[in-house]
């Protein structure tokens, strides 16, 4: 039977990537000079969080001498440090720093993961490196049963997710909803399972933060929306 913890240790030797193989080890022999002391993880990197998350947090792939050093998603470099401060603010993790995955940080009712999971060059996957890893997306997706919203960070991330929540019945229109940062996308379903609430983020990368394409308080803004899709229906006596 799978798990979270058996599909993490089946990610985490995962080699099926040529590419991306060579890559993060070679990254992770010759570091950064910031990190030159650290051992760096060079491996696929499983989701991490609450295993009975209802919010799925879905970027496009580790950093290089972020999560491929630290072996944690979005831990060690600035887009964590953005996407954490944000999810702190609005009361999903339990604090606002992401350094290494000994440094205390826990995720409340939420999940991060991303659709590729070894940091690919210049961060950009190829289609078949983005194919190779869905599997273990639709795995997570299936175990994590509780999700009611996922936000998906940029485009590649909201694309893929679409894909994968049509296999699981959801009805998306064709031509398939755009990508704009803010959006919300509810989808009816083909089965009895309800799909869970679609929210659209631009990624906190160093391109659209430094930018200002994405400032602190546009990311605020997702996470309190999300906050308020999660609120319980209140009932009728």
């Amino acid at each position: 039977m799978t798990t979270l913890r058996t599909l993490e240790q089946t990610i985490i030797t995962c080699r099926r990537c040529p590419r991306l193989v060579r890559y993060r080890e070679l990254v992770a022999r010759t570091k950064k000079r910031e990190f030159k002391d650290w051992a760096y993880w060079g491996r696929p990197v499983p989701g991490f969080g609450d295993p009975n998350a209802e919010l799925l947090v879905i970027g496009l792939a580790p950093a290089a001498h972020g999560a491929n050093r630290t072996g944690r998603m979005f831990t060690g470099d600035s887009s964590g440090r953005w996407l954490i401060r944000a999810m702190d603010r609005a009361g999903f993790a339990s604090q606002s720093t992401t350094t290494h995955r000994g440094d205390g940080l826990r995720l409340m009712n939420a999940y991060l993961t991303a659709i590729v999971r070894c940091a690919p060059p210049d961060n950009r996957p190829r289609p078949t490196e983005i194919s190779n890893c869905a599997g273990y997306l639709r795995q997570e997706l299936a175990l994590l049963n509780r999700g009611r919203v996922v936000v998906t960070l940029g485009q590649m991330a909201f694309h893929q997710y679409l894909s994968l929540a049509r296999e699981r019945g959801a009805l998306i229109p064709r031509p398939r909803p755009r990508f704009r940062h803010g959006a919300t996308y509810t989808f009816s379903t083909e089965s009895d399972r309800p799909q869970p609430i679609v929210v659209a983020s631009y990624h906190p990368s160093r391109q659209n933060t430094q930018t200002g394409r994405l400032t602190e308080a546009m990311l605020d803004e997702i996470f309190t929306q999300v906050r308020h899709l999660l609120e319980p229906i209140p009932s009728h006596a």
